[in-house]
């Protein structure tokens, strides 16, 4: 086996009287990607800080391999949104970067220092420093960003791509490993697709912090878990973890109840015959054996879920709510055009599509929050609107306000008792009712508001991006709450897991449209490859029932439809073993690109060959998927007319 990337040796780190963990010994390996999971405030963030450097430990120590780099995706590295892509992905070479505005800045000086200037050039020459611009600008092309646009400002892209261009700010590093912390955040479902592409192809090593349960078992090799006081290693993806360590829990659970009954049958038998001389020999034995047994003490998990329960004052009407027409431009750019729908009683409806085409938009408008430019919007008889904002902030106003009184806004003919009940049950305990909202976490805010919506028992809840803030634990009690609940869903989510749990109607807001598929998303991927959003696992499932299952002889052709019926499988086989051989050369080509000193020892024409290559293949997988699922439409139709 390689050697350690990263050692970590009796590592802990307290906060003051409070331990976060103790006594943490792993070893991180090359081409292994690490989940780091746990409760909110268990210590991950602040483990990533200390594998990064800029966390002190309290105790023990992270060691690297000898001339290791490592990578830092962070959610803050853009200083403002009018930064040069260019430039930002060459703040991956920290010190070349450096180095280079120095030198820029020493040569607009009137008297220059030439001792420092020599030192500058030093640092470059042996850095490779003088190619930092060409490789920063390889890597971003190599991720897909247009040569005409690495010199625009940041904020000309989506968010998705925004995450690219910190990616290659990672890259231009050459890391050795890379930690990630919640990189999934606010990127559409295509985006985190392609970003688990990229790790699964990664051959260094990934730690990588997220609350995305599909996410995690798509990329995870291991399971850090930070829990029990410790962080504790476990093989295998997100599922396998969680199955795993429950077992272990039950395992434990049932052999102190073991234990703890034999020692109440011995305590029995003592108490009975202690005092009767026939069998105080025996109880004698028996109070001895008491002794030398040692029950265990399971140390309590940091895991807590909140008691979420969504009811409804009153049914709402049938037809809940009506869209007609709906429309809205900002300034020059349109988002939402001539958008129709409606939406019935018990729905729950997920809304899909990449960044930047209007999710957030049509919540917003439905729910009153923002104008349209034109439409008409139309809620049913007897609807009640509960609204979650993607930014918590619409909704928390009130910088100074406790959560108390947050809460106590609404019900002010409850008492305290059952303002804070409903508040316990969101995790809100004893001093924390009392914060100002201004304190609270992410996760925090998200609980408060849910709060709100539990009390105002609203027969229709829209929320827009719910699970963004909240750990995998929250996120399991709101799916939960929200399969129980009685009246209409209609929200944005971009885990896939989430959508999959909840939506029994999906609706994919495109460049060219909207696509409304009743049913559920699982039912959506199958039915709907070209949507790509996940077109790759569809043909995958496609191609292993037709190894499971290939299709019987057909009879002798008689005219021209038996004719055609009988040529489209073999031409559908004949597509997917395409599919197959695009997505082999894609993963080739994806996996040069992650090689370590990949850019610095190739040529830059075949570096752009390659880019080229890419791009081609790029569009002949998406024309031939869309041919794939042209081909099973006819083949499903001719065989219903049979």
């Amino acid at each position: 086996m390689a050697a350690a990337v990263i050692a970590i040796s009796n590592l802990s780190k307290s906060f003051g009287p409070q331990a976060l963990f103790e006594d943490v010994t792993l070893q991180l390996n090359p081409g292994c990607r690490y989940g780091l999971v746990g409760a909110n405030g268990s210590g991950k963030t602040t483990l990533l800080k200390i594998l990064s450097g800029t966390e002190p430990a309290s105790g023990g120590e992270v060691t690297f391999a000898k001339n290791a780099r490592i990578g830092i995706l962070r959610q803050d590295r853009f200083e403002s949104d009018e930064q040069i892509i260019l430039d930002v992905a060459m703040m991956g070479d920290e010190l070349v970067h450096r180095a280079l505005k120095e030198q820029d800045a020493h040569a607009a000086d009137v008297e220059p220092d030439p001792e420092r200037i020599a030192e500058i050039d030093e640092i470059l020459r042996a850095h490779d420093g003088y190619t930092l611009e060409a490789r920063a600008a390889q890597v971003l092309m190599g991720l897909g960003i247009p040569e005409a646009s690495i010199r625009r400002p940041l904020y000309t892209l989506s968010g998705g791509y925004k995450l690219r261009v910190l990616l290659a700010q990672v890259l231009v590093s050459r890391p050795d490993a890379v930690l990630l912390d919640e990189p999934t955040n606010h990127l559409d479902i295509l985006s985190i697709r392609w970003l688990e592409r990229f790790l699964n192809g990664y051959r260094g090593c990934a730690v990588v912090i997220s609350h995305d349960q599909r996410f995690l078992n798509n990329i995870a090799t291991h399971i850090l878990d930070v829990d029990y006081g410790t962080v504790i290693e476990y093989p295998g993806n997100y599922q396998a973890f969680h199955d795993s360590k429950l077992a272990t829990r039950e395992r434990k659970e049932g052999e102190i109840a073991r234990v703890e009954k034999i020692i109440a049958h011995k305590k029995a038998f003592v108490e009975r015959f202690k005092a009767k001389a026939s069998k105080a020999r025996q109880a004698q034995s028996r109070m001895k054996q008491l002794e030398k047994i040692e029950v265990e003490t399971l140390a309590s998990s940091s895991r807590r879920y909140p008691k979420l329960r969504f009811e409804i004052a009153r049914p709402s009407g049938k037809d809940v709510l009506a869209i007609d027409g709906v429309t809205k431009a900002y300034g020059d750019k349109p988002v939402l055009s001539g958008v129709s729908l409606t939406i019935r009683r018990g729905e729950r409806v997920a809304v899909i599509g990449a960044n930047g085409l209007g999710k957030s938009t049509l919540l917003k408008i439905i729910t009153d929050n923002l104008a349209s430019d034109a439409g008409k919007v139309s809620w049913g008889h007897e609807a009640q609107v509960g609204y979650f904002a993607q930014d918590h902030k619409e909704q928390l106003t009130n910088p100074n306000q406790t959560a108390l009184d947050y809460l106590w806004d609404i019900c002010p003919q409850e008492g305290t008792s059952y303002v804070r009940g409903v508040l316990g049950r969101l995790l809100f305990s004893g001093p924390d009712v009392e914060k100002p909202v201004a304190a609270l976490s992410g996760g925090e805010a998200t609980r408060l508001i849910f709060s709100r919506l539990m009390v105002q028992k609203p027969n229709v809840l829209v929320l827009d991006e719910p699970s963004n803030h909240l750990d995998l634990e929250s996120i399991e009690a709101l799916v939960e709450a929200l399969e129980e609940y009685k009246g209409t869903l209609i929200f944005v989510s971009h885990d896939r897991w989430f959508v999959d749990k909840l939506a029994t109607r999906v609706i994919e807001i495109r460049a060219d449209g909207l696509n409304d598929f009743q049913g559920t998303f699982q039912e959506y991927l199958e039915r709907q490859g070209d949507d790509h959003l996940d077109a790759e696992q569809v043909a995958l499932a496609a191609r292993a029932r037709r190894s499971e299952a290939p299709p019987k002889p057909a009879p002798a052709p008689s005219n021209a439809r038996t004719n055609r019926q009988r040529a489209l499988p073999k031409k559908r086989d004949e597509v997917l073993d395409k599919i197959a051989s695009v997505e082999a050369r894609l993963e080739a080509i994806n996996a040069a690109y992650c090689a370590p000193g990949f850019f610095e020892s190739t040529p830059n024409g075949e570096v752009e060959r390659l880019r080229q290559e890419r791009s081609g293949l790029e569009a002949d997988l998406s024309a031939l998927t869309a041919e794939w699922e042209a081909l099973e439409t006819e083949l499903a139709a001719l065989a219903a007319e049979s």
